[in-house]
């Protein structure tokens, strides 16, 4: 069957090809073994599963992703696991569906901070370093954007508290918060504060598709220059510079 694997990409990067799949098995009734199906659906997040399954195997990749999507029917399973799945195109179509009324719905019930939408003036920042360090959009980034919006209680999250990015913003902003729940807790808990200032990559991006009452903003970014695809223009959201 069409099976999806947690050996190419981290949480963020898996509920991004999960979704991508699940909108393909639910037009074309196809079976899916997710990968931490589980661990997602506590999200909110449903994934397909179908009922075919075929004898043959063919790839899916960025390219061929809505030419299969808009066949009629098809006689294969897919393997997905060897692309990501964030073009503009695709990625838009899973933000869609995510504040899809039923989806949003769904997400907003199972999170168990819900109580705080439409409810604070909070600042959530995430910070991806660690082995992206090399990719930050750097301290003024975070440091002009805090200071061009109101709010009243900052968050942040961070995969290397010890950084001279996290302790300079600490430094600024003595009250700030660090934020320590697990991955789907730090999604939830992100996702309610009114500003969202977000930084590269997947777990960045999984937040601010989540997001659904929030101020989103995100770095600019050279396409030539990083390791994901275009997972951050999304119409709604503020892009700023890093410059």
């Amino acid at each position: 069957m069409t099976t999806t694997i947690g050996t190419n990409g981290r949480l963020g990067n898996q509920i991004i090809r999960n979704l991508a799949v699940s909108l393909l098995a639910k037009k074309h009734n196809l079976q899916v073994d997710y990968y931490n199906y589980d661990l997602i659906k506590t999200l909110g997040i449903d994934l397909f599963i179908g009922k075919n399954t075929h004898r043959d195997m063919k790839e899916l990749t960025d390219d061929n992703y809505f030419s299969i999507y808009n066949c009629d029917s098809i006689d294969y399973n897919l393997n997905p696991n060897n692309n990501f799945f964030q073009t503009r195109t695709i990625i838009r179509m899973l933000h869609r569906y995510i504040h899809s009324k039923r989806v949003k719905s769904a997400i907003i019930t199972k999170n168990p901070f819900k109580e705080r939408y439409n409810a604070n003036r909070d600042a959530f920042i995430h910070i991806r370093l660690d082995d992206a360090s090399q990719y930050t959009p750097g301290i003024y980034y975070y440091l002009y954007t805090l200071e061009h919006i109101m709010f009243d209680k900052l968050y942040i999250s961070t995969d290397e508290e010890d950084h001279d990015i996290v302790k300079t913003i600490m430094l600024n902003y003595p009250s700030a918060i660090l934020v320590s729940q697990d991955e789907i807790k730090t999604f939830q808990f992100a996702s309610t504060c009114r500003n969202i200032i977000l930084s590269h990559g997947s777990f960045s991006a999984i937040i601010g598709y989540l997001s659904f009452f929030s101020n989103i903003y995100y770095p600019a970014y050279e396409a030539d220059k990083i390791w994901y695809g275009d997972m951050f223009s999304i119409d709604t959201w503020i892009k700023c510079s890093i410059k």
